[in-house]
């Protein structure tokens, strides 16, 4: 039975270790549209990264996207985008021309700006929305929708598995908004694999205690639980402190700083486990680093721009969809590793190689992010 649990635990972390995934900000773009009468203003915010992916907007092939490379490319941007979002209003298309182009900075990166007018028939009750931008070249993007319609504000976020949307303009529903956005909480913390990989650092020894020089068995899962509910508890506590203050823009921190101390939080979380220095209390070190996770996970919301109403729902449908998720991870993990922590494999293999491993993987996320460079192609 052990042998088996052993096997399996091995394989999660044999997964996590080796994805090829860089923890980057995911791919999104941001479509704010505004109704008047049966007029639609529309405004696009597209990553320029992501377009150059998948129409090449790099013309000299020189790893820079210059302005007159997005102007040269404007038609082929707007065809692109536009026919893959379709709108109707009772079954009859509307449609669309564009009135602009632009380019603005979002935490990530530049994005191209397409700003375009759309006409339906008649006055809009209700619209559906048909997006596909990008879900054939990348499966984590993600579309966030914002309408603003006599004062009332609604929000959507399309993704693969909900690429259709139908909005009653008539009638708000924060109940809809608040599970859209804790979904996509959960989503969020599933593909951060530096999260993923700061929980399991924190996670990994937490079935053993440091004595005479290296790490054994603890006694009782009562000692465990307690051990693991307060760093839980205080990563959460401090990731909700800096996500509620991040997106709401009260304090604003550049991504590529966010991402860099992200990646070093995960190698220093990791060398811990090799060369332990804090051995009680260690929900200190789950509370430091957690903040700091917390403005990683601001940044979709914080890009979004809401007013204050649905900021609120969609920040804690979105934080209580990051614990769920975190929940989830920490309910797979502990019993697994509770179960082996006897084992010498658990000990030495798991923690220790398992350690190295992260450290290896995150100290490549970490360069990558403060040098803003991409070694990928060069190790893989």
């Amino acid at each position: 039975m052990k042998h088996w649990v052993f096997s399996l635990f091995s394989l999660m972390l044999l997964v996590v270790c080796s994805s090829e995934t860089f923890g980057h900000k995911p791919s999104d773009s941001y479509l704010r549209l505004t109704i008047d009468e049966n007029t639609i203003q529309g405004q696009w915010d597209i990553a320029l990264r992501d377009l150059d992916h998948a129409i090449s907007l790099d013309g000299n092939d020189d790893g820079r996207i210059t302005w007159g490379e997005v102007r040269a490319r404007h038609d082929a941007i707007a065809s692109y985008a536009l026919s893959r979002l379709l709108l109707t209003e009772a079954r009859s298309p509307c449609s669309n021309k564009v009135e602009n182009h632009l380019v603005d900075h979002h935490s990530d990166g530049s994005y191209a700006v397409l700003q375009f007018s759309m006409h339906c028939p008649t006055i809009p009750k209700s619209l559906n929305f048909h997006y596909g931008l990008f879900f054939n070249i990348d499966p984590l993007h993600r579309g966030l929708l914002q309408i603003s319609h006599q004062s009332r504000t609604q929000t959507a976020v399309f993704s693969p598995e909900q690429p259709t949307v139908q909005l009653d303009l008539t009638t708000t529903s924060s109940w809809r908004e608040f599970l859209e956005f804790a979904r996509e909480g959960v989503w969020h913390i599933w593909i951060g694999y530096d999260h993923i990989l700061f929980l399991i650092s924190l996670l990994l020894p937490a079935v053993l205690w440091w004595r005479a020089g290296q790490w054994q068995a603890v006694k009782s899962f009562g000692q465990v639980f307690r051990e693991v509910l307060s760093i839980i508890t205080a990563f959460t506590l401090a990731h909700s402190i800096t996500l509620s203050v991040a997106a709401s823009e009260f304090v604003t921190l550049p991504s590529r700083w966010v991402e860099s101390v992200i990646a070093g939080s995960v190698v220093l979380a990791a060398l811990h486990n090799l060369f332990p220095m804090i051995r009680v209390r260690r929900w200190i070190v789950g509370f430091v680093f957690g903040l700091v996770h917390g403005f990683g996970f601001a940044s979709v919301l914080a890009d979004l721009t809401l007013p204050a109403t649905s900021m609120f729902v969609a920040l804690a449908g979105f934080n209580i969809g990051v614990e769920v998720g975190q929940l989830f991870i920490v309910g797979v993990f502990l019993p697994l590793a509770y179960a082996i922590r006897h084992s010498w494999t658990y000990r030495c293999l798991a923690v220790q190689v398992g350690s190295v491993c992260i450290v290896g993987l995150a100290s490549i996320w970490f360069i990558e992010r403060s040098l803003n460079i991409s070694l990928s192609n060069w190790l893989w």
